[in-house]
């Protein structure tokens, strides 16, 4: 059966899965572990890419993250290209590293961003590599130090995902720490990595629900979350397909759009682009900028020159 394609756009949330090919080690020391943490780190930096959580370990490694402008496929391959070249040449040997198809999972943020958090930060603990939860807040190659202020990784986004626990960080700290100390029982979770029907459900016990009273959800393997959010995220691709445009041809398209929309809000182009605040004008923006960046597969660096704002005002338009 051929693979699927991956689903990806600007500001999606994934949990992405690194394996090493034939479950051999991906990192054998601390050469290994500083090289791989330190590219994560460097190319989040650059292409903007926000890093939630991450787990580093001998043969795997999980990361939370939310794909830039530059695009979950362009950072991976960077990563995992640069790590692999350099792992090979340390310790002198030929081939792939990597499974060849790392694992991308698209997340229903608001059901499941605190789950995957605690998740993905556990794993060393069900992996043996540290003994209990005190040596596993001194455990250097995850994100939980950083998240609860042991150490510090300025590329690691910890104020947006220590919202979610509470508004004032110390408590949001606290919060964070109780919860995962009671993830601890739950085990390995495989409906937050397995199979799609399972993961939109919530779990099997949800799945059996649904099959005796004959009831239907949307699903796929590449997404978790519930069936409308599935239908979402597969419609928004599709639409994406439809339009595949060369640059020349998006370009016109996009500038009729916009010349289209200023006139029908009775704006000049040169208005909409000047940074005005008057009334309508930073609405039009967003209204434009939601359009070209879903329905013409614009980058939110070339929405930003269409705007005449920058990439970051953009990436605040969209998600709102």
């Amino acid at each position: 059966m051929p693979r699927k394609a991956r689903l990806d756009a600007p500001g999606t949330l994934h949990h992405v899965i690194i394996r090493g090919i034939e479950k051999r080690n991906i990192v054998n020391n601390q050469y290994d572990r500083k090289d791989f943490v330190e590219r994560l780190g460097d190319l989040a930096t650059e292409t903007e890419t926000a890093i939630y959580a991450w787990a580093l370990l001998n043969n795997h490694a999980h990361i939370l993250l939310r794909s830039s402008d530059a695009g979950l496929s362009h950072f991976m391959r960077r990563l995992l290209t640069g790590f692999a070249i350099n792992y090979n040449l340390r310790h002198k040997r030929h081939g792939h590293l990597f499974q060849n198809r790392y694992k991308s999972i698209i997340c229903e943020e608001d059901a499941y961003f605190r789950e995957l958090i605690r998740y993905i930060h556990l794993n060393p603990l069900r992996a043996n590599l540290v003994k209990d939860i005190a040596e596993l807040e001194q455990y250097l190659w995850s994100g939980h130090s950083v998240l609860i202020g042991k150490k510090k990784n300025d590329w690691q986004e910890c104020n947006y995902a220590l919202k979610f626990f509470g508004r004032q960080k110390k408590k949001a700290i606290n919060a964070y720490k109780e919860y995962v100390k009671k993830g601890i029982d739950e085990g390995r979770r495989p409906e937050l990595v397995g199979g799609g029907l399972v993961r939109s459900m919530g779990g099997w016990s949800q799945v059996k629900s649904m099959r005796s009273i004959d009831a239907r959800e949307m699903f796929d393997a590449r997404i978790l979350g519930g069936g409308d959010f599935v239908e979402r995220i597969i419609n928004d691709a599709s639409i994406n397909v439809k339009y595949q445009f060369n640059e020349s041809e998006r370009t016109r398209n996009v500038e009729k759009y916009i010349a289209t929309v200023c006139k029908k809000e009775n704006l000049t182009i040169q208005e909409l682009k000047s940074g005005s605040r008057r009334q309508y004008v930073p609405r039009t923006r967003t209204l434009i900028a939601k359009h070209i960046v879903k329905n013409y597969g614009v980058t939110l660096a070339d929405a930003a020159r269409h705007l005449g704002v920058s990439t970051s005002a953009v990436s605040k338009m969209l998600n709102k």
